[in-house]
């Protein structure tokens, strides 16, 4: 139970970087944040395992988990624009 509310409080760490880091204005919430740095922490987790650069089931550093938040709030900036 602690791990999973330890990494929604890095998600939304991780989430709240990423919108800093990447300009515009996004409006998401505070929960939407927090599920944005979680899916990139995960995501960088899984191209990370793909590219051999982490062992399988490790999880992604800092620097990697807000990269992928900010490729995923870039995509979902490009998909929101579009409707």
């Amino acid at each position: 139970m602690l791990s999973i509310l330890g990494t929604l409080i890095i998600g939304l760490i991780v989430g709240f970087i990423a919108r800093a880091i990447k300009p515009g204005d996004d409006k998401l919430g505070w929960i939407m944040t927090a599920l944005l740095g979680v899916a990139g922490s995960f995501l960088a987790s899984y191209v990370g395992a793909a590219m051999g650069w982490y062992a399988q089931g490790t999880p992604a550093g800092w620097i990697a988990s807000v990269a992928g938040a900010v490729v995923l709030l870039v995509i979902y900036s490009l998909v929101k624009s579009k409707t």
